[in-house]
Protein backbone atom coordinates (compact mmCIF):
# COMPACT_ATOMS: atom_id res chain seq x y z
CA UNK A 1 0.00 0.00 0.00
CA UNK A 2 2.86 2.37 0.85
CA UNK A 3 4.38 1.71 -2.56
CA UNK A 4 1.16 2.60 -4.36
CA UNK A 5 0.83 5.81 -2.37
CA UNK A 6 4.44 6.68 -3.19
CA UNK A 7 3.89 6.19 -6.92
CA UNK A 8 0.72 8.25 -6.73
CA UNK A 9 2.59 11.14 -5.10
CA UNK A 10 5.47 10.99 -7.57
CA UNK A 11 3.34 10.90 -10.70
CA UNK A 12 0.40 12.92 -9.45
CA UNK A 13 -1.91 10.13 -10.59
CA UNK A 14 -3.80 7.08 -9.41
CA UNK A 15 -2.47 3.59 -10.07
CA UNK A 16 -4.05 0.18 -10.48
CA UNK A 17 -2.54 -3.06 -9.25
CA UNK A 18 -3.03 -6.70 -10.00
CA UNK A 19 -0.32 -8.48 -7.94
CA UNK A 20 -0.18 -11.66 -10.00
CA UNK A 21 0.07 -9.85 -13.34
CA UNK A 22 2.92 -10.04 -15.82
CA UNK A 23 3.62 -7.93 -18.89
CA UNK A 24 3.30 -10.07 -22.06
CA UNK A 25 4.09 -7.12 -24.30
CA UNK A 26 6.55 -6.53 -27.12
CA UNK A 27 8.22 -3.79 -25.11
CA UNK A 28 11.59 -4.49 -23.54
CA UNK A 29 11.21 -6.91 -20.66
CA UNK A 30 13.21 -5.21 -17.95
CA UNK A 31 12.72 -8.14 -15.63
CA UNK A 32 15.14 -10.14 -17.80
CA UNK A 33 17.70 -7.35 -18.08
CA UNK A 34 19.74 -5.64 -15.41
CA UNK A 35 18.35 -2.15 -14.89
CA UNK A 36 19.19 0.75 -12.62
CA UNK A 37 17.84 4.09 -11.48
CA UNK A 38 19.36 7.15 -13.10
CA UNK A 39 18.68 10.83 -12.54
CA UNK A 40 16.68 12.37 -15.37
CA UNK A 41 19.22 14.75 -16.94
CA UNK A 42 18.37 18.44 -17.17
CA UNK A 43 19.10 18.23 -20.90
CA UNK A 44 16.13 15.88 -21.38
CA UNK A 45 13.69 18.59 -22.44
CA UNK A 46 10.89 16.14 -23.17
CA UNK A 47 10.49 15.26 -19.49
CA UNK A 48 11.05 18.61 -17.76
CA UNK A 49 8.59 18.93 -14.88
CA UNK A 50 7.29 15.39 -15.28
CA UNK A 51 6.88 15.00 -11.51
CA UNK A 52 9.68 12.58 -10.57
CA UNK A 53 13.46 12.75 -10.66
CA UNK A 54 14.73 9.23 -11.43
CA UNK A 55 14.15 7.03 -14.46
CA UNK A 56 14.82 3.37 -15.15
CA UNK A 57 17.50 2.46 -17.65
CA UNK A 58 17.19 0.55 -19.96
CA UNK A 59 13.83 2.21 -20.61
CA UNK A 60 10.68 0.65 -22.02
CA UNK A 61 11.80 1.30 -25.60
CA UNK A 62 15.03 -0.66 -25.21
CA UNK A 63 17.40 2.31 -25.01
CA UNK A 64 20.43 1.17 -23.03
CA UNK A 65 22.38 4.41 -22.67
CA UNK A 66 21.43 7.93 -21.63
CA UNK A 67 22.94 9.24 -24.86
CA UNK A 68 20.56 7.09 -26.86
CA UNK A 69 17.60 8.15 -24.70
CA UNK A 70 18.36 11.86 -25.18
CA UNK A 71 18.85 11.40 -28.90
CA UNK A 72 15.56 9.59 -29.42
CA UNK A 73 13.47 11.58 -26.94
CA UNK A 74 14.53 14.90 -28.44
CA UNK A 75 12.69 14.20 -31.68
CA UNK A 76 9.37 14.09 -29.79
CA UNK A 77 9.66 17.51 -28.14
CA UNK A 78 7.92 19.30 -31.06
CA UNK A 79 4.80 17.18 -30.49
CA UNK A 80 4.41 18.73 -27.03
CA UNK A 81 4.20 22.20 -28.59
CA UNK A 82 1.23 21.07 -30.71
CA UNK A 83 -0.83 20.56 -27.52
CA UNK A 84 -2.72 17.70 -29.15
CA UNK A 85 -3.45 16.11 -25.75
CA UNK A 86 -2.92 17.15 -22.14
CA UNK A 87 -1.27 13.79 -21.28
CA UNK A 88 1.22 13.69 -24.17
CA UNK A 89 4.22 14.37 -21.92
CA UNK A 90 3.03 11.84 -19.32
CA UNK A 91 2.67 9.11 -21.94
CA UNK A 92 5.97 9.76 -23.75
CA UNK A 93 7.96 10.05 -20.52
CA UNK A 94 6.44 6.84 -19.15
CA UNK A 95 8.23 5.12 -22.05
CA UNK A 96 11.39 7.17 -22.57
CA UNK A 97 11.98 7.82 -18.84
CA UNK A 98 9.88 5.35 -16.82
CA UNK A 99 9.72 6.21 -13.13
CA UNK A 100 12.26 4.25 -11.06
CA UNK A 101 11.54 3.27 -7.45
CA UNK A 102 14.03 1.26 -5.41
CA UNK A 103 11.24 -0.88 -3.89
CA UNK A 104 9.91 -1.84 -7.32
CA UNK A 105 11.99 -4.11 -9.55
CA UNK A 106 9.97 -3.60 -12.74
CA UNK A 107 9.19 -0.41 -14.63
CA UNK A 108 5.68 1.01 -14.48
CA UNK A 109 4.06 0.82 -17.92
CA UNK A 110 1.54 3.33 -19.25
CA UNK A 111 -2.06 2.10 -19.12
CA UNK A 112 -3.68 1.25 -22.44
CA UNK A 113 -6.28 3.96 -21.87
CA UNK A 114 -3.53 6.59 -21.53
CA UNK A 115 -1.99 5.45 -24.81
CA UNK A 116 -5.34 5.43 -26.61
CA UNK A 117 -6.31 8.91 -25.46
CA UNK A 118 -2.98 10.42 -26.51
CA UNK A 119 -3.03 8.47 -29.79
CA UNK A 120 -6.55 9.63 -30.67
CA UNK A 121 -5.68 13.23 -29.85
CA UNK A 122 -2.31 13.40 -31.60
CA UNK A 123 -2.63 11.11 -34.62
CA UNK A 124 -4.53 13.71 -36.74
CA UNK A 125 -1.90 16.36 -35.99
CA UNK A 126 0.99 13.99 -36.75
CA UNK A 127 -0.68 12.79 -39.95
CA UNK A 128 -1.06 16.37 -41.16
CA UNK A 129 2.72 16.67 -41.09
CA UNK A 130 3.31 13.27 -42.68
CA UNK A 131 4.05 11.23 -39.54
CA UNK A 132 1.99 8.11 -38.68
CA UNK A 133 1.45 6.82 -35.14
CA UNK A 134 4.52 4.57 -34.67
CA UNK A 135 4.30 0.80 -34.17
CA UNK A 136 6.42 1.05 -31.02
CA UNK A 137 3.50 2.95 -29.44
CA UNK A 138 0.96 0.25 -30.31
CA UNK A 139 -1.60 0.64 -27.53
CA UNK A 140 -2.61 -3.04 -27.46
CA UNK A 141 0.72 -3.94 -25.83
CA UNK A 142 -0.04 -1.94 -22.68
CA UNK A 143 -1.95 -3.17 -19.60
CA UNK A 144 -5.69 -2.50 -19.54
CA UNK A 145 -5.74 -0.95 -16.08
CA UNK A 146 -6.21 -3.88 -13.69
CA UNK A 147 -2.41 -3.96 -13.31
CA UNK A 148 0.12 -1.45 -12.07
CA UNK A 149 0.26 1.22 -14.77
CA UNK A 150 0.17 4.95 -15.42
CA UNK A 151 -3.44 6.00 -16.18
CA UNK A 152 -4.67 9.13 -17.95
CA UNK A 153 -5.34 12.17 -15.79
CA UNK A 154 -8.82 12.55 -14.35
CA UNK A 155 -10.93 15.34 -15.79
CA UNK A 156 -10.24 17.46 -12.70
CA UNK A 157 -6.48 17.12 -13.31
CA UNK A 158 -6.44 18.06 -16.99
CA UNK A 159 -5.56 21.65 -17.87
CA UNK A 160 -7.51 23.48 -20.53
CA UNK A 161 -5.80 22.80 -23.83
CA UNK A 162 -6.38 24.88 -26.95
CA UNK A 163 -5.78 22.60 -29.91
CA UNK A 164 -3.70 23.95 -32.74
CA UNK A 165 -5.49 24.10 -36.07
CA UNK A 166 -4.30 21.63 -38.67
CA UNK A 167 -2.34 23.18 -41.54
CA UNK A 168 -4.19 24.05 -44.71
CA UNK A 169 -4.02 21.65 -47.67
CA UNK A 170 -1.43 23.81 -49.46
CA UNK A 171 0.94 23.42 -46.51
CA UNK A 172 0.85 19.62 -46.38
CA UNK A 173 3.18 18.93 -49.29
CA UNK A 174 5.81 16.28 -48.64
CA UNK A 175 9.26 15.87 -50.10
CA UNK A 176 11.09 18.92 -51.41
CA UNK A 177 8.85 21.70 -50.15
CA UNK A 178 10.53 24.52 -52.09
CA UNK A 179 10.49 22.55 -55.33
CA UNK A 180 6.83 21.65 -54.91
CA UNK A 181 6.03 25.27 -54.09
CA UNK A 182 7.65 26.52 -57.27
CA UNK A 183 6.04 23.87 -59.45
CA UNK A 184 2.52 24.13 -58.04
CA UNK A 185 2.05 27.78 -57.23
CA UNK A 186 4.12 29.90 -59.60
CA UNK A 187 1.42 29.73 -62.25
CA UNK A 188 -0.36 32.37 -60.17
CA UNK A 189 0.25 36.12 -60.40
CA UNK A 190 1.81 36.21 -56.97
CA UNK A 191 4.18 33.70 -55.37
CA UNK A 192 5.66 34.59 -52.00
CA UNK A 193 7.52 32.79 -49.27
CA UNK A 194 7.14 34.69 -46.00
CA UNK A 195 7.36 34.49 -42.25
CA UNK A 196 4.18 35.88 -40.74
CA UNK A 197 4.45 38.81 -38.35
CA UNK A 198 0.76 39.04 -37.46
CA UNK A 199 -2.77 38.39 -38.74
CA UNK A 200 -6.13 40.10 -38.32
CA UNK A 201 -9.64 39.59 -39.64
CA UNK A 202 -11.91 42.15 -41.31
CA UNK A 203 -15.39 41.21 -42.55
CA UNK A 204 -14.38 37.57 -42.77
CA UNK A 205 -11.21 38.25 -44.80
CA UNK A 206 -7.80 37.50 -43.31
CA UNK A 207 -5.02 40.10 -43.48
CA UNK A 208 -1.54 38.62 -43.19
CA UNK A 209 1.31 40.95 -42.26
CA UNK A 210 4.67 39.45 -43.27
CA UNK A 211 8.07 39.97 -41.76
CA UNK A 212 9.66 42.11 -44.49
CA UNK A 213 13.23 40.90 -43.94
CA UNK A 214 12.26 37.23 -44.26
CA UNK A 215 10.11 37.68 -47.36
CA UNK A 216 11.09 36.02 -50.65
CA UNK A 217 9.20 37.13 -53.77
CA UNK A 218 9.23 34.46 -56.47
CA UNK A 219 6.75 36.21 -58.72
CA UNK A 220 4.87 39.50 -58.42
CA UNK A 221 2.97 40.26 -61.61
CA UNK A 222 2.05 43.92 -61.79
CA UNK A 223 4.26 45.06 -58.89
CA UNK A 224 6.98 47.64 -59.41
CA UNK A 225 10.35 47.47 -57.67
CA UNK A 226 9.34 50.48 -55.58
CA UNK A 227 6.14 48.79 -54.42
CA UNK A 228 8.01 45.65 -53.48
CA UNK A 229 10.23 47.64 -51.13
CA UNK A 230 7.23 48.84 -49.14
CA UNK A 231 5.56 46.93 -46.35
CA UNK A 232 2.93 44.85 -48.08
CA UNK A 233 -0.07 42.95 -46.75
CA UNK A 234 -1.60 39.73 -48.03
CA UNK A 235 -5.41 39.47 -48.01
CA UNK A 236 -7.02 36.01 -48.03
CA UNK A 237 -10.66 36.15 -49.06
CA UNK A 238 -12.93 34.43 -46.52
CA UNK A 239 -9.88 33.72 -44.37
Amino acid sequence: MWLLQCIGVLLGIGVHLHPASTFPFILTQLSTRKSSCKLIPSSMTLCHGVGYGEMRLPNLLGHDTMKEVLQQAGSWVPLLTKQCHADTKKFLCSLFAPVCLSDLEEAVHPCRSLCEEVRDGCTPVMAAFGFPWPDMFNCTQFPEGNELCVPPAGMEEKPLVVKEELPCAACQNGGDVDKAFLQDFCSWDFALKISIHSTSTLDGDLMVVPEVKSRTVYKAKGWTEEELKKKTYLWLTDG
